[in-house]
C-alpha cells in the first residue's frame, strides 16, 4: 500500500511539473508575468452535473486541499487554480465580432438538452437560447472576456453564469434553460427586413404587360361585392400567401390579381402623386388600372385559343368544316373587338399617369364593337353539343385535343376554359363598371358617365342571355316537335314562341290507376316538363317518345311521400324498390279527367328536383325570403350545365341559395336573377354576414339601375 501511494505521489509531482513548464506557472503555481490574462473564470464543476438527480452544482474545492488520490486531467492543480486570473490558448480567443452569428446550438448544449429535458420535462417550457447570440466585448485593460462561443461545451457543462462575477453556487433552473430542438420553421422576419420585401415588391419594374396571366386564373378586385372589403382590397396588393381580413367575401386560393396594381408602377411611384392623392382617388384609379390590366389578360387568352386550337392543322383535320364553325363560332371577331378596346385604354393610360376617366371609353365600345359577343352566346349550345359529340365519339379529335392541352402555352388549362371565356368577360364587366361608378360618387360628372358606361354594357349582357337562351330553346322545341308522337291522344301544337323546355326525364312507376293501367307492363315513363304544359310519354328509343297524356302546369298538384308511409302501395315492403316516390295529380288531363300517378327516383336530388320543376309556378306566387337571412356560396370554378333544370355558372358568381339536397344546389344567380341546380363542390360558402347583405344591396341596386 506505502509501494502504491509513494508510486501516486511520484506521478503526481511528474504531472505537476509538466503542467508548470508547459503553462509558465512559478513554483507556487502562478502564472508568470508578461502573459494576456482572462478575469472572471467560470467555476468548474465536477463531472455530477449529468447526474439526473443532482441539479444543483457542487462548489469548487477551496485551496490548499490535498489532492486525491486519483487525478484526472479536469481536476489537475491547474485545472482547478482559483483567482482572479487564468491563462488560455490563444485559439480560443476571438480578435473580432462575429458579423452574422449563426443560429444554432452548440454539440455541448444540445446533449445537455436532451438530457435534461428527458429527466425533468418542465425545462422543455424555457425559451430558447442560442449561444451565439452573445458578442464578445473587450474588458477593462485591454482584456478580452470569455465569448460563450468559445465556451460552448463548459458553458453546457456549468450553465449561463455571469461571465467575469465572483463565483457561487450555480443552479442550473432558473439560470439555464433547456435548449430545445430548431423549430422546422423559419424564425420570423424582422420589421426592417420585410419592409425590404414589401418595397421590392411595390418596386415594380417594367411594364404589366412583362408577365402575362392566363384570365381563368386571375380574380378581379373589383369583384368583391362587400363594398368595405372592396375598398381594402383596392388598397392593398394581395399578399402570396393569399391571407384575407376578416369578413372579406371568399377569395379562392388559385385565383391571382391580375399583374401589378397602379400604385405600384414605376412612372406612378416617380411622380410622388401617391403623397397627394386622396384615398378615394387612389381607389378609383385601381378600379381604371384593373379594368385595363384584366383586359390584357384576357386577351393574351384569347390569343392562346387562337394560336394553339383554332389554327392547329392537325385539330381542323379531325373534324368538318362545320363542326369547326360550331365550336369556335366568331371568337375571331371578338378577339379584334378586345384589341381594339385595350388599345384605347392603354392609349388613355400612357397620355396620362393619374387617368381622368374611362367611361367613354367602354360606352363606346359596348355600342359600335361588342356586338360579336352577342352572336358568340347566341351559337353557345351548338358550341357545347358540338363538343361533347367529338370528345365522345372521335378518337383522332380526343387524341390531338390531349396533345394540344398539354404544351407549356397552354398552361394545363382544357380548351372548353378557353372557350367560354367570351362569356366570362361579358358576364364581368357591368361588376367591374359598377365598382368604378361607386368610386366616382364625389364627382357628379364622372359617376354620370359611369353610369351611362354600367347601362350600356348590362344592357349588351341582357342581349347575349336573350340571345343564347331564344337559340336554344327555339332549337330545342323543333327537335320534340319530330320526336313526340301523339297518336291517339289529342294533339297540342308544341312549337310556340313562348314555350320552353324546363326540366325532362325518366322515372318510375309505382302504381297505376285508370288510364295508367297501360303503363303496368312498363315500369317507367319520360317525362317532359315545359314552362305551361306537363307531357308524360313512353320512351320507345332515345329520339322517340309515345304520348301517354298531359296536363296544363295550373292544373297540377304535387305531394312529397316517404318511402315508409302506410298508404305506398305494398307499405314498408316496397321501400327498398321505391327510395324515394311522390305523387303527381293532373287535375284536368287530356280528356278533362282527373288522374294520380305515384313516381319515384333513385336518388333524394332527383326527386327535389322534380318537385321544384313541377312547383315553378306555384312558388311564383309566394311572398320572397329575405334573401339577406339566406345562404350564399361563390363559384370556384366555372361549370356548364348538362341539363335544362341546371345553371352555368362562371368563376367568381355569387348565388343566394334557395333548396339544398344530396350534394346540390338550387340557387338564385345575383347578377342576373336567373336560377338552376348545380353541384356543391363547385361553390364555397360565404361566412361572412357583411359581405353576404353587401352582395345582396349591390345586385338590388343594379337591376334597379340597369333594368336587368
Amino acid at each position: 500500500m506505502s509501494q502504491r501511494h509513494s508510486d501516486s505521489s511520484l506521478e503526481e509531482k511528474l504531472l505537476e511539473g509538466r503542467f508548470h513548464s508547459e503553462l509558465r506557472l512559478d513554483a507556487q503555481g502562478n502564472p508568470a508575468s508578461g502573459l494576456l490574462m482572462v478575469r472572471g473564470p467560470p467555476p468548474v464543476r465536477s463531472n455530477a452535473a449529468f447526474q439526473p438527480d443532482t441539479l444543483e452544482a457542487q462548489p469548487s474545492s477551496p485551496k490548499g486541499k490535498e489532492p486525491w488520490s486519483i487525478v484526472l486531467s479536469t481536476q489537475s492543480p491547474a485545472a482547478l487554480k482559483m483567482g482572479t486570473e487564468q491563462l488560455i490558448p490563444k485559439s480560443l480567443a476571438v480578435s473580432s465580432k462575429a458579423k452574422t452569428p449563426a443560429r444554432h446550438q452548440s454539440f455541448g448544449a444540445a446533449v445537455l438538452s436532451k438530457e435534461a429535458a428527458r429527466w425533468e420535462p418542465r425545462l422543455n417550457a424555457g425559451p430558447s437560447f442560442s449561444l451565439d447570440d452573445m458578442d464578445m466585448d473587450v474588458g477593462p485593460g485591454g482584456m478580452l472576456t470569455r465569448n460563450l462561443r468559445s465556451q460552448s461545451y463548459r458553458a453546457a457543462m456549468k450553465g449561463l453564469g455571469s461571465l467575469g462575477g465572483e463565483t457561487s453556487p450555480l443552479h442550473l433552473s432558473p439560470k439555464l434553460y433547456a435548449l430545445a430542438e430548431e423549430s422546422t420553421q423559419p424564425p420570423p422576419r424582422s420589421t426592417t427586413k420585410n419592409k425590404k420585401i414589401l418595397g421590392r415588391k411595390r418596386a415594380h419594374k417594367g411594364s404589366f404587360k412583362d408577365d402575362p396571366r392566363f384570365y381563368q386564373e386571375i380574380r378581379e378586385r373589383g369583384l368583391n361585392t362587400g363594398l368595405e372589403s372592396d375598398d381594402d382590397s383596392l388598397d392593398e396588393p394581395s399578399s402570396p400567401e393569399g391571407m384575407q381580413k376578416v369578413g372579406a367575401p371568399i377569395v379562392v386560393k388559385n385565383y391571382r390579381p391580375p399583374q401589378v396594381t397602379w400604385s405600384q408602377l414605376p412612372e406612378v411611384m416617380e411622380s410622388g402623386i401617391l403623397d397627394t392623392l386622396s384615398a378615394e382617388e387612389h381607389k378609383r384609379q385601381e378600379a381604371i388600372f384593373e379594368i385595363l390590366t384584366s383586359e390584357f389578360s384576357y386577351q393574351h387568352s384569347l390569343g392562346i385559343l387562337v394560336t394553339e386550337f383554332l389554327q392547329s392543322k392537325e385539330l381542323r383535320a379531325t373534324m368538318t368544316q362545320m363542326e369547326h364553325h360550331h365550336l369556335f363560332s366568331n371568337i375571331l371577331d371578338i378577339q379584334s373587338a378586345s384589341q381594339k378596346f385595350f388599345e384605347d385604354l392603354e392609349r388613355r393610360h400612357k397620355a396620362q399617369v393619374c387617368v381622368e376617366d374611362i367611361s367613354d371609353i367602354l360606352e363606346e365600345h359596348t355600342e359600335r364593337h361588342f356586338h360579336p359577343y352577342v352572336a358568340y352566346c347566341a351559337n353557345e349550345v351548338y358550341q357545347q353539343r358540338a363538343l361533347q359529340r367529338l370528345t365522345s365519339s372521335n378518337a383522332a379529335f380526343r387524341d390531338v385535343l390531349r396533345e394540344i392541352e398539354k404544351r407549356p402555352a397552354c398552361g394545363g388549362l382544357p380548351m372548353i376554359s378557353f372557350l367560354i371565356l367570351p362569356m366570362q368577360r361579358v358576364t364581368r364587366l357591368p361588376l367591374l363598371m359598377d365598382t368604378l361608378c361607386l368610386k366616382s360618387q364625389g364627382h357628379p360628372e364622372r359617376y354620370k358617365a359611369a353610369s351611362h358606361a354600367l347601362k350600356a354594357i348590362s344592357k349588351l349582357v341582357r342581349q347575349c342571355n336573350e340571345g343564347a337562351r331564344k337559340m336554344e330553346r327555339m332549337e330545342q322545341m323543333y327537335t320534340l316537335h319530330t320526336q313526340l308522337d301523339f297518336g291517339k291522344v289529342k294533339s297540342l301544337p308544341l312549337i310556340s314562341a313562348s314555350r320552353w323546355l324546363r326540366k325532362r326525364g325518366e322515372l318510375f312507376v309505382v302504381e297505376e290507376t285508370g288510364l295508367f293501367r297501360k303503363l303496368a307492363s312498363r315500369p317507367t315513363c319520360y317525362l317532359f316538363l315545359f314552362n305551361d304544359v306537363l307531357v308524360i310519354t313512353k320512351k320507345k328509343s332515345e329520339e322517340s317518345f309515345v304520348v301517354q297524356d298531359y296536363a296544363q302546369v295550373d292544373h297540377i298538384q304535387v305531394q312529397k311521400v316517404e318511402a315508409t308511409e302506410p298508404s305506398l302501395p305494398g307499405g314498408s315492403n316496397r321501400s327498398s324498390s321505391v327510395p324515394h316516390p311522390f305523387q303527381v295529380t293532373l287535375l284536368h288531363n287530356s280528356e278533362g279527367r282527373q288522374e294520380k300517378i305515384l313516381l319515384s327516383s333513385d336518388y333524394a336530388s332527383d326527386r327535389a328536383r322534380w318537385i321544384t320543376a313541377l312547383t315553378y309556378k306555384e312558388r311564383q306566387g309566394q311572398d320572397p325570403p329575405n334573401k339577406g337571412d339566406l345562404l350564399q356560396v361563390e363559384v370556384t370554378k366555372a361549370y356548364l350545365a348538362k341539363q335544362v333544370d341546371e345553371i352555368s355558372l362562371q368563376q367568381a358568381d355569387v348565388v343566394l341559395i334557395l333548396q339544398q339536397e344530396d350534394g346540390w344546389f338550387y340557387g338564385e344567380r345575383l347578377r342576373d336573377g336567373e336560377t338552376g341546380w348545380f353541384p356543391e363542390d363547385f361553390a364555397q360558402c360565404i361566412t361572412s354576414r357583411v359581405a353576404a347583405e353587401g352582395n345582396v344591396r349591390r345586385m338590388e341596386r343594379l337591376r334597379v339601375e340597369t333594368d336587368v
